[in-house]
C-alpha cells in the first residue's frame, strides 16, 4: 500500500477559476487610456462608492477613533511580532565584496524597490492582517514609498480598522479603491500616487489575474490561487484539534482545499465525523464556505509510514504545512516544499494568518515547489556591481575578447581590445578565437 484517498477531492482549486483573463485586460486597457476617470467609474459600478479616493489625515484619525482600544492593542501586538521578524529577515541580506582576481572588485548591494502597491481585501472579511503583513514588510526593506488599496464598502468606505493598521504600519498613501481599478490605479500611478514597482497581498480571482498580467512592468510577489492547507498527523494526534484546524482553513472560501495526511485510520475516521459537526456550528456565511470547501476539494489520505507522509505533502506543496506528529526535528528537516510550516499543536496556521509574526501571503497552487512567500526579500533587489585597475583588468579582457570571438560577437570583443590596446600599448595579444 502507498496511499489510500479515504477521502477524494472531486474539485480541484483551478476546477471554477473561470476565464477572466479577458474582462480583467479590458479593464485595465481602459483605465490605462482613461485614467483617473475610468478607474472613477469601474469604482461606481463595481464599488458603489464615490468617497475620497485617497484618504486624508483627517479621515484617517476618524477611522482610528472607531477602532476599540482593545483591537488596536491586537494590532500593535501583531504589528510588532511582524516588524521584528522582518528586521530578523533583513539582516540575513548582506552587502559583500570580493577580489575576484588582483586589482578586480565585484560585489552586491541590497536596493528596496522605491514604491510598493499592497492589496489588502476587504470584500466579506475586513483583512486586517493582509495590511499588517504587507505594509509592514514593505517598511522594514526601506520602500520609499507605500500605498496601502483596499475595496470599500458601498456607503461606508474601507472598514475603520483597516485604515488604523494601514496607517500604523507605515502607509504613505490609504487609497480607497477595490479590484482591478485599485491594482491599475497602484500599476499606472493614478491619483497622484507614484508608479508602483512591486504590487502585493492577496485578493480574488480577478486582482490575481490583473497582477498576472502587469507582471513584467511591475513586479508582484506570486499569482496566487485559492488558499490550502494540509495538516500531516499520527496516532498520538487530538482529532478535534486536527478537525478544528481544517475547518478554520475551510472557511476561507468554497474553493479552499484542506487536506489531512496520516499514518492511522482511527484518527482519519475519527476527523471524518467531527469535521461535518464542526462546520454545522459555524456562522451562516463561514459555514457555506466550509461545507462546499470540505465537501468538493478536502481529501483525506492514509500513508503506510512518515516517509510516505513526507512525500505526499511535498508533492501537495501546500501554502500552509502543519504537523500534529512526534518527532517535529525529523518533519523540519525532511519537509521541502510549503509556504509556511507549523510544527506541533501548540501552534496553528490562524496565528501565521494573523498575529505570531511570519508572513501570511504566502504560495498556492503547488508554487511552493519553487518560491516562498512574501518576505522583506520581496521588497528588495539583489544588484551587484565592479570597478577595476588597469592591470586587475587585463586577465579579464583577454578571456573575454576570446570568448567573444568565439561566441561570434565581435562587438563584445573589441569593447575588450579597446581596452588592452589603451592600457598595453607596447604589448601583443593573441586574442583571436580558439576552438
Amino acid at each position: 500500500m502507498t496511499r489510500e484517498y479515504l477521502k477524494k477531492a472531486e474539485k480541484t482549486a483551478m476546477t471554477d477559476a473561470g476565464d477572466v483573463r479577458e474582462t480583467v485586460q479590458g479593464i485595465l486597457n481602459d483605465i490605462e487610456s482613461g485614467g483617473d476617470a475610468a478607474a472613477l467609474k469601474y469604482a461606481q459600478k463595481f464599488d458603489n462608492y464615490q468617497g475620497s479616493v485617497i484618504l486624508g489625515e483627517e479621515e484617517i484619525a476618524a477611522a482610528s477613533v472607531l477602532v476599540s482600544q482593545k483591537l488596536k492593542d491586537d494590532i500593535a501586538f501583531a504589528h510588532d511580532n511582524v516588524r521584528r521578524f522582518a528586521e530578523v529577515q533583513k539582516s540575513t541580506m548582506s552587502e559583500v565584496e570580493l577580489e575576484v582576481v588582483p586589482g578586480l572588485i565585484a560585489g552586491q548591494k541590497a536596493i528596496p524597490c522605491r514604491a510598493a502597491g499592497c492589496y489588502v481585501p476587504g470584500g466579506r472579511y475586513s483583512h486586517i492582517a493582509s495590511a499588517i503583513m504587507t505594509v509592514t514588510t514593505a517598511k522594514v526593506a526601506g520602500c520609499r514609498h507605500i500605498v496601502a488599496c483596499s475595496p470599500p464598502r458601498a456607503g461606508e468606505g474601507i472598514a475603520p480598522a483597516i485604515i488604523y493598521a494601514a496607517d500604523l504600519c507605515g502607509a504613505d498613501k490609504i487609497l480607497s479603491m477595490g479590484g482591478v481599478q485599485g491594482v491599475a490605479a497602484m500599476t499606472f500611478g493614478l491619483f497622484g500616487l507614484p508608479k508602483a514597482d512591486i504590487l502585493v497581498g492577496p485578493g480574488n480571482q480577478f486582482v490575481a489575474e490583473a497582477k498576472r498580467i502587469l507582471f513584467g512592468r511591475v513586479g508582484i510577489d506570486m499569482i496566487a490561487g485559492p488558499t490550502d492547507s494540509l495538516i500531516l498527523a499520527d496516532k498520538g494526534a487530538d482529532p478535534f484539534i486536527v478537525a478544528t484546524d481544517l475547518v478554520g482553513q475551510a472557511e476561507h472560501g468554497y474553493n479552499s482545499p484542506v487536506w489531512l495526511v496520516t499514518d492511522d485510520r482511527p484518527l482519519a475516521e475519527k476527523v471524518m465525523e467531527i469535521v461535518p459537526k464542526l462546520i454545522a456550528d459555524l456562522p451562516e456565511l463561514n459555514r457555506a464556505n466550509a461545507e462546499a470547501a470540505w465537501r468538493d476539494y478536502a481529501e483525506v489520505i492514509l500513508c503506510p509510514n512518515r516517509e510516505e507522509m513526507a512525500a505526499c505533502s511535498d508533492d501537495y506543496a501546500p501554502e500552509h504545512l502543519t504537523v500534529q506528529a512526534d518527532d517535529l526535528e525529523w518533519w523540519l528537516e525532511r519537509l521541502q516544499c510549503y509556504g509556511s510550516l507549523f510544527l506541533g499543536e501548540e501552534t496553528t496556521v490562524a496565528f501565521g494568518d494573523k498575529a505570531s509574526g511570519t508572513n501570511h501571503v504566502l504560495p498556492t497552487s503547488q508554487s511552493a515547489k519553487y518560491t516562498g512567500g512574501l518576505s522583506v526579500h520581496k521588497y528588495m533587489k539583489i544588484v551587484t556591481w565592479q570597478r577595476a585597475t588597469r592591470e586587475g583588468s587585463r586577465p579579464v579582457a583577454e578571456a573575454t575578447a576570446r570568448i567573444s570571438r568565439l561566441e561570434g560577437m565581435e562587438g563584445h570583443a573589441r569593447s575588450a581590445d579597446a581596452r588592452l590596446h589603451k592600457y598595453f600599448p607596447e604589448e601583443n595579444f593573441d586574442l583571436s578565437a580558439m576552438d
